[in-house]
């Protein structure tokens, strides 16, 4: 099933506050520029990792999604489960949401 806004929304809580924290800051602090806010950022990168074909692999679970502040943007690492062995896969970091 492909991903959605929400779910990496909950991958994005599932890090920790300080994720999440980042995420919102981005938008807030820009004021009163106009950023992304948080859910377009999630529905964008649920569109990407779509795209990519992350969202449909029956082996793959999103477990969290990092974020960091990098300068005016925000850095998104994402981390999946490899369920047949366990491993722990993590994307290339992405930042295009400025």
């Amino acid at each position: 099933m492909a991903l959605t806004r929400d779910d990496v929304r909950a991958s994005v809580e599932r890090a920790g506050d300080e994720h999440w924290d980042a995420l919102r800051r981005h938008h807030e602090d820009a004021y009163p520029s106009s950023k992304p806010t948080p859910g377009d950022v999630c529905k964008g990168e649920a569109e990407r990792l779509n795209q990519l074909g992350l969202g449909n692999a029956p082996d793959l679970e999103l477990l969290e999604t990092r974020v960091e502040r990098v300068a005016d943007e925000v850095r998104l690492t994402h981390v999946f489960r490899h369920n047949p062995t366990g491993a722990r896969l993590l994307t290339e970091p992405f930042q295009d949401y400025t």
